[in-house]
């Protein structure tokens, strides 16, 4: 399944790559998760809950960020497993400089497996874009009130 977004920061590409690249931040805004801790460079071990319709559960896995360009562009690399099934994607994230501020444009593909993709098949895309609405969300809060 194909996911995509379109997200719009006011501050310029630097800052928005800085915050994209910052695990904390990163840690803090990915709805679900207890940790995200390095295992190697920019590879770390994350652990997550998530649910889709009646299924929720507990994942482990690695998300790997890949050919960093900054503060243009990277890939993405998801892998995770939980008792309820299992979790792989990746996605191209892109950053360009509009009108004073930045676009930071995703493109990616998810598989979904197990207990999960059954129950919830209709359901995931939108639970997927959800969730990544909520991230760059909780980024641009980040990036307009600095903790």
């Amino acid at each position: 399944m194909n996911i995509t977004g379109s997200y719009t920061f006011d501050a310029p590409p630097q800052a928005v790559w800085d915050l994209l690249i910052d695990i904390d931040a990163v840690a803090a805004c990915l709805p679900g998760c207890e940790s995200m801790d390095p295992i190697g460079d920019n590879k770390y071990r994350v652990v997550l809950t998530m649910g889709i319709a009646a299924i929720t559960g507990r994942y482990e896995g690695t998300v790997e960020m890949r050919d960093l360009e900054p503060p243009c562009s990277y890939r993405l690399v998801v892998e995770g497993r939980g008792k309820p099934g299992f979790v792989t994607g990746g996605g191209a994230i892109s950053l360009t400089a509009s009108d004073g501020g930045t676009r930071v444009t995703v493109d990616g593909t998810v598989q979904v497996g197990g207990t999960i993709a059954r129950v919830g098949q209709r359901l995931i895309g939108s639970v997927a874009k959800m969730m990544m609405d909520r991230f760059f969300a909780c980024l641009q809060q980040r990036l307009t009130h600095p903790a």
